[in-house]
């Protein structure tokens, strides 16, 4: 950005002159004594008012020691609170000790309150639910070995259930023994339900076709690995194993087959653990498990309210091959939904017509050439139809995308991403579909200024402007790549502008959500290595930074929302009290945000047309229960500078 509006005062020129008598004296520190003034004039020049009224500004807000954690996942509570999950935080001692952190801080009042976290939500999914509860499904049963980590060989079981009047419990530990007497040992509680029963006709002796109960096995996966080392533990062909300590019936029905237990890299495992969190209580609530154990789901609210929970690494560490499955919140139970195939967390928008439309953006996990492309999902007839014209489809891991304010435009925007895997191969192109066009297509929009970016955040802002931030250009900031820039998409003319530079670099697993003050929050970053020449190791970035957009700095009153309507139902009216009806411009209903890894399917932010009245204005909430999902919603008011008011919240049902 450019800092020649500025003209240096008085104490500016002083600043530089005292500067240069210090280099006198600092001999061989002169590098850093100039960089030491650079540094003072930048933050003068930051300071000033007419730079924050074009730019914005960002401050540190540094977390007490006794509530720092790793923010791996973040959403906006209803009550203003934000919920930030760190599970164990990808910190593998802190999984081995079953410590598990959530921490619930206060924007407002600048308060932090951990609360007890029942199980390692770690890479987990989430999303708020049409009360207010925030859905938490999945997380870490174990986390990666690298291959020269990898010490006993371990691999999947398949144990395999033959009686057909009851299911079998298979808890956690227990032993498989090899014909050749080598132990193997599951790493996790299954049951296996009981066989299934199927009448077929068959021949007799006698050549006469007759009915026949034929018994279908069951099976279900666990992960095993050996109790001893030596490579001689290793499983190269189907073979089938006892369970130790089983006798008689039991032990002829009840049995493991694996082909490949070997010392290759063991992935990380999920759960299928689900919980909500009560704005309320302030806890977790447990709720029936899923089917599918997942790590590094996407969760999304269908038109009814129901979730559907897509992809992640199963118990053994596979991707699932498209076992999806959805939640209903009346039931707090889980059920089978449409099987395609996505790679981890891709990014899901609900749409106006009910279907779901993948962008291309996805966490990674999965083969680098399978579920790249995006495409419409009508999960209820299960077709894919595949969405043209997205550059660099190869190039969108760890990408952000954003259905663009407003909602009803119907158009998604996916901004950078990289190549799978730790490639160092980045873009800074952004792709726009129109999806309310009879046959949608990706093009090109304006390239993110500051070059290829993993890990960018992308919120939506009450202007209707995109805020984007932070990232890293290589792979989880490698090599010092983390870049210290922010900037503006404006759909209205489709360019980017500059914003203020954040001061804290953020790449992998940082979160970046819109407050009910209309400013911006920033948490998290994971790099690989501390340091540019990746020597050292990395630290876990804790600090919280919050962005104030230019527009809080353009003078004079905001617009208030002083009342009105807090519940709210699709197609009818909604009032609101205000002393600046003859002033406001525009009225939103935004969506606040549940995001992990760059991926936020949840924010979304809804136009209405208003009127004003004699207490303020008056407005229709759209009939569409898949533009407005129910839920809890903020309410901005804006006026024409574009300056909005402090959220409102409002219940839509």
């Amino acid at each position: 950005m450019s800092e020649s509006i500025f003209r240096p005062t008085l104490r500016t020129k002083r600043l530089a002159i005292g500067s240069t008598v210090f280099l006198a004296f600092t001999g061989m520190n002169a590098p850093a004594a100039v960089s030491f003034a650079q540094v003072k004039y930048h933050e003068y020049v930051i300071s000033r008012p007419e730079y924050k009224r074009q730019y914005g500004s960002w401050t540190v807000v540094n977390i007490p020691e006794a509530f720092q954690v790793n923010a791996i996942h973040a959403t906006l509570l209803n009550n203003g609170k934000v919920l930030i999950i760190a599970g164990s935080g990808n910190e593998k001692d802190n999984f081995k000790a079953g410590t598990f952190r959530t921490l619930l801080w206060d924007p407002v009042k600048n308060t932090y309150k951990l609360i007890h976290t029942p199980a390692d939500m770690f890479c987990a999914g989430h999303t708020s639910l049409a009360d207010g509860q925030v859905l938490v499904a999945g997380g870490t049963l174990r986390y990666e070995v690298l291959k020269p980590d990898v010490k006993k060989a371990g691999g999947t079981m398949q144990v395999r259930n033959e009686d057909p009047n009851r299911s079998r419990k298979v808890p956690k530990g227990t032993v498989f023994v090899s014909p050749a007497g080598d132990e193997y040992v599951s790493n996790d509680n299954l049951v296996v339900p009981a066989a299934g029963k199927v009448t077929k006709m068959v021949r007799n002796k006698q050549g006469v076709k007759a009915p026949k109960t034929v018994v279908v096995t069951a099976q279900q996966a666990v992960f095993v690995e050996a109790r001893d080392k030596g490579k001689d533990k290793a499983v190269k062909k189907m073979t089938q194993f006892r369970v130790k300590g089983l006798k008689g019936n039991s032990g002829e029905t009840l049995y493991g087959m694996a082909k490949a237990i070997n010392f290759n890299k063991q992935d990380y495992q999920g759960i299928k653990a689900a919980y909500e969190f009560n704005p309320d209580t302030e806890q977790y609530e447990k709720v029936q498990p899923m089917q599918y154990a997942r790590w590094y789901p996407t969760l999304v609210q269908l038109p009814d309210s129901k979730i559907m929970t897509v992809s992640g690494l199963d118990d053994t560490g596979y991707i699932l091959n498209g076992q999806n499955e959805i939640f209903d919140p009346k039931t707090t139970s889980w059920s089978p939904a449409a099987t395609h195939y996505f790679p981890t967390y891709p990014a899901l928008f609900l749409t106006a017509d009910q279907k779901l439309f993948y962008s291309g953006s996805n966490g990674g996990y999965g083969p680098p050439t399978k579920g790249r492309v995006p495409g419409i999902w009508d999960w209820k007839k299960n077709t894919f139809t595949k969405v043209p014209g997205l550059r660099d489809a190869n190039t969108r891991e760890t990408s952000p995308s954003v259905l663009l304010p407003p909602a009803q435009d119907q158009k998604v925007m996916i901004l950078g991403g990289g190549k799978p895997g730790e490639s160092r191969v980045s873009t800074a192109h952004t792709d726009i579909v129109d999806l309310s066009k009879q046959d949608p297509k990706f093009t090109a929009g304006p390239d993110l200024p500051a070059g290829g970016t993993r890990y960018l955040s992308a919120v939506i802002m009450p202007d209707d402007t995109v805020f984007t931030t932070g990232g890293s250009a290589d792979y989880r900031g490698k090599h010092g790549s983390d870049i210290l820039k922010a900037q503006t998409y404006h759909p209205d003319t489709n360019t980017f502008t500059n914003a203020a530079d954040p001061t804290v670099g953020r790449d992998y697993h940082s979160e970046a959500l819109l407050l009910p003050d209309g400013r911006v929050v920033t948490f998290g970053s994971n790099p690989l290595f501390g340091d540019k020449g990746d020597t050292l190791p990395p630290t876990f970035e804790k600090r919280i930074e919050i962005y104030t957009p230019a527009y809080l700095y353009q003078g004079g009153e905001r617009p208030q929302v002083t009342g009105g309507t807090t519940e709210a139902v699709r197609g009818k009216s909604a009032d609101f009290t205000t002393p600046d009806a003859s002033k406001i411009a525009t009225v939103r209903l935004m969506r606040p945000s549940s995001v992990t890894h760059v991926t936020d399917v949840q924010q979304r932010s809804i136009a209405l047309d208003f009127k004003k009245t004699a207490s303020g204005i008056t407005t229709t909430i759209p009939k569409n229960s898949a533009l407005v999902p129910s839920g809890w919603y903020m309410l901005f008011v804006a006026d024409k500078k574009g300056v909005p008011s402090v959220a409102h919240w409002v219940h839509v049902k």
